[in-house]
């Protein structure tokens, strides 16, 4: 790229002749005089805007970059949409913040833009896990939150998730209305960054206390956990917020013999150990399972640097290291609580369960079998919060998950929580050591009930706005040019979430899919497998979900068919390509 675009440059110019620091003009400048022209178009031609997590981006000057002025920008409009909202009353935020670089200083410069524009906030003397925010939204009385965080993205990646007075994230229509006034600000000098200490209280130990002794109520097993009580526990935060929360969680379960990664313990933005702080990267969990192989630990557990999502590995048949993918955590972990509940006689008739739609139906299959509701929602833990919000009083929420990491096993919160997800996950493999089993075979077990069900997520990368227009190309391609086949096996229907039908190819039927309109399609094939496509809506990647399933009738058998279903997954994606 030799030149800029006339729009980017306009936006540069605002940048170079406003009200911005010194320091900001100076680095574009610098990124001009070097005719750096690709970053600086990517860093200008378009605003940071809310996807399924939030605002999330690469730091640095710019308009599409996390910095003060993007993050003031925000959080001013936030503040405008609360104000309009909720007219002639003292209004209450909770802000968090978690290990990465500069969140501390952004998550002051979110308190200070609140509590100029009037508005009461209760702002945490530390890092803390984003579960525990939406905690404090609710136990506070708050209208609103945010909490700072790029989740397991890169160290060069910051982010800011809104929450509603629920706990939750925003969702439709607010989330739009709250962008709506984000982008009616023309000027930077419309944001008030002059705070207000009187309206900024600090909060800490006495919400940690409440919230520990609130996840700790749900154990549904605490004989397992009493009898299996020096269960071998390897536990890593990966330079994140857990090291918080966990290690005294799963002691107060009742869990007396812990070990945690010391390496990976202490808070870290530039995440020193690891490529990626991603507990769905098998490399963030070498530490964890040297540690494990070196103690001949039970279970391993890994949480990403905000704890709302948990990695986990545990021992196969032969005695070797696996680590478990998010599916499978996830169906494993809820047909734990529903047998223990129908064990307790806790079963009513009344409860239910939630995933997405690009979580494994294994789980549906389980909550039939059960008698148990199991509702889908769109992707973005967004959606089970808000479902959670809408039926409660009417039913009983017992645990909700999504294919990425992130469970929730009770009603405190509305967000996936992985301090609670990890205490859950000891109590549960405390349950089945117990009975004689490991998980890894309780997951065997569990496959040759309901059938062994596979799934892979395929992501390709398309980054700055070629990339994007790339990716919009590709959904409109898909629709239009439906595949006739993958992986040797016909479509036979197709489940358009944007558009919100529902195709029936064998007979021509069409329904409407009751779901907010949303960018995925989803093809199914004759013989039960499903390719869900999606952009992402936090990273600049195009992401191709696959599930598979056929009948298991041994445990001996699981490696032979597991390898059948795989090769069917790589042949169904080879379709998509062609």
């Amino acid at each position: 790229m030799n030149s800029l675009d006339p729009a980017v440059k306009s936006r540069i110019d605002q940048w170079l002749n406003g009200n911005y620091d010194a320091e900001t003009k100076a680095e574009i400048r610098s990124m001009l005089d070097n005719e750096q022209y690709a970053e600086l178009t990517d860093a200008f031609y378009r605003d940071l805007e809310f996807g399924t997590g939030g605002l999330r981006g690469i730091m640095g000057v710019g308009s599409n970059r996390v910095n003060k002025y993007t993050f003031g920008i925000a959080t001013q409009g936030l503040s405008n949409f609360l104000k309009k909202n909720y007219p002639d009353q003292q209004i209450k935020v909770a802000i968090a913040h978690d290990s990465r670089n500069n969140s501390d200083t952004l998550a002051k410069v979110v308190a200070d833009v609140f509590s100029a524009n009037g508005i009461k906030v209760y702002f945490f003397d530390g890092l803390r896990p984003t579960p525990e925010l939406s905690f404090a939204i609710r136990e506070l009385g708050c209208q609103s939150g945010v909490v700072l965080t790029a989740s397991h993205n890169p160290k060069e990646y910051n982010g800011y998730k809104a929450y509603g007075p629920d706990g939750g994230q925003y969702v439709a229509p607010d989330d739009a209305n709250v962008m709506q006034e984000v982008r009616d600000i023309n000027s930077i000098d419309e944001v008030h960054f002059n705070g207000n200490e009187d309206l900024i209280e600090k909060i800490g130990e006495e919400i940690d206390k409440q919230y520990l002794e609130t996840i700790t109520r749900l154990s549904v097993s605490p004989q397992a956990i009493k009898d299996q009580h020096d269960l071998k526990i390897v536990f890593s935060p990966i330079h994140g917020t857990a090291g918080v929360l966990v290690p005294p969680a799963l002691q107060e379960m009742g869990f007396t013999n812990v070990s945690v990664v010391e390496e990976q313990m202490e808070p870290d933005g530039n995440f020193p150990t690891v490529v990626y702080p991603n507990p769905e990267e098998k490399d963030a969990l070498d530490l964890s399972l040297e540690k494990a192989k070196e103690i001949d630990a039970d279970l391993v557990m890994a949480t990403d640097p905000d704890a709302d999502r948990v990695g986990i590995a545990v021992k196969n048949t032969d005695g070797d290291w696996v680590l478990l993918n998010g599916n499978q955590t996830g169906s494993l972990l809820i047909n734990y609580m529903l047998t223990a509940w129908k064990k307790q006689g806790k079963l009513k008739g009344e409860e239910y369960i939630v995933k997405t739609v690009v979580t494994s139906y294994l789980i549906d299959r389980i909550a039939e079998n059960f008698g148990v509701d199991c509702y889908n929602t769109l992707t973005g833990f967004k959606y089970i919060g808000e479902l959670m919000t809408r039926l409660e009083g009417k039913k009983k929420f017992i645990a909700g998950g999504e294919e990425s990491y992130g469970y929730l096993v009770g009603e405190h919160v509305r967000d996936k929580d992985a301090v609670v997800s990890a205490i859950m996950i000891a109590e549960m493999t405390a349950f089945y050591k117990d009975q004689g089993s490991s998980l890894f075979e309780a997951m065997l077990d569990m496959y040759i009930q309901y059938g062994l069900y596979r799934e892979k997520l395929v992501s390709v990368t398309k980054k700055g706005k070629s990339g994007a227009e790339e990716i919009q190309q590709m959904m409109k391609n898909y629709r239009e040019n439906t595949p006739a086949q993958l992986g040797g096996s016909k479509v036979v229907m197709i489940k358009d979430y944007k558009s919100q039908i529902q195709k029936d190819l064998r007979s021509g039927d069409s329904t409407s899919i009751d779901l907010p309109s949303s960018n995925v399609l989803q093809f199914i094939t004759e013989d039960g497998g499903i390719v869900s496509c999606r952009p992402s809506g936090t990273e600049p990647k195009i992401k191709f979900y696959c599930s598979v399933n056929t009948k298991l009738m041994d445990r001996d058998d699981y490696a032979q068919v597991a390898s059948t279903l795989d090769h069917k997954i790589d042949a169904m994606i080879e379709s998509l390509k062609n």
